[in-house]
């Protein structure tokens, strides 16, 4: 079917920032939310876009959408999920940070930390965490990614084992409601997966729309890591997982929610 004349424009301005939100388009084209809602839910339906709270991301199940569009893409959610990790993270700890524009976040809001190790694979995360002369650094070698400055391959895997660290922030591209961690670059997922088996604490940032998206190459399940950092569990499926799995979740929307853990 042919696209009207508005649909394509909202498809325009998701390619741009690689997210809609509904009352921002209802202003724009002087229409009612539900007027949008409809047009959000065809274009969902057709696969052209996948509905998040408030309004809809691009949708791409085998292709991640490209780096500047990640870094707007729930931006302040973001920033807020990097201020509240960083706040679980005490002075004098080691840690890995792996790849992706949250995990950028919980960096910029290290940058008051006394006494940090940090080894990444991030050279985005690098370049932030020079500006805290307190914090000793290690860029893991490997093959780069031109397209966001991440390090990946067997190389960066193996050079990861080499460390035991107190925390790992790692982030993923989709999460299922099933509690999988997924991704698109199995490159990568080599590396994340090294980075979860040598950590001692493992801390996973992602915001509600991961949840809207999918991805091919499994990185973990949510069990395996220790908190889940994120403004908003949408999905009481997801929930309850991490309730099984002793994951504790930590919520900006409410301030701080800590999921109980069942006990055996």
């Amino acid at each position: 079917m042919i696209l009207s004349f508005r649909q394509q424009e909202i498809m325009d301005a998701a390619r741009e920032s690689g997210r809609v939100l509904v009352d921002d388009l209802a202003s724009r084209f002087q229409v009612t939310p539900q007027t949008i809602r409809r047009d959000l839910n065809e274009l969902c339906e057709r696969g052209m876009l996948a509905r998040v709270h408030g309004g809809a991301v691009l949708a791409s199940g085998i292709e991640n959408v490209g780096y500047e569009t990640r870094r707007v893409i729930a931006a302040d959610e973001k920033n807020e999920i990097g201020r509240l990790c960083a706040s679980e993270i005490p002075h004098n700890a080691s840690l890995f940070m792996n790849i992706g524009t949250t995990t950028e976040a919980v960096a910029r809001a290290l940058l008051g930390h006394r006494n940090l190790l940090v080894i990444t694979n991030n050279l985005n995360v690098a370049n932030t965490l020079t500006q805290n002369p307190s914090c000793e650094i290690i860029v893991a070698g490997g093959l780069l990614r031109r397209s966001d400055g991440g390090l990946v391959g067997e190389a960066t895997a193996e050079f990861v084992k080499k460390f035991k660290v107190d925390y790992a922030v790692i982030g993923a591209s989709a999460m299922d409601e099933d509690g999988a961690l997924l991704d698109y670059d199995y490159r990568e997922v080599r590396v994340a997966q090294a980075i979860i088996e040598n950590a001692r604490q493992v801390f996973l940032v992602a915001d509600r729309t991961k949840l809207s998206r999918s991805a091919p190459v499994r990185i973990a399940h949510i069990s395996q890591v220790s908190a889940l950092f994120t403004d908003e569990v949408t999905s009481p499926r997801l929930s309850q997982v991490c309730t099984q799995g002793g994951v504790k979740v930590f919520c900006t929307a409410n301030a701080i929610t800590r999921i109980s853990v069942l006990q055996d």
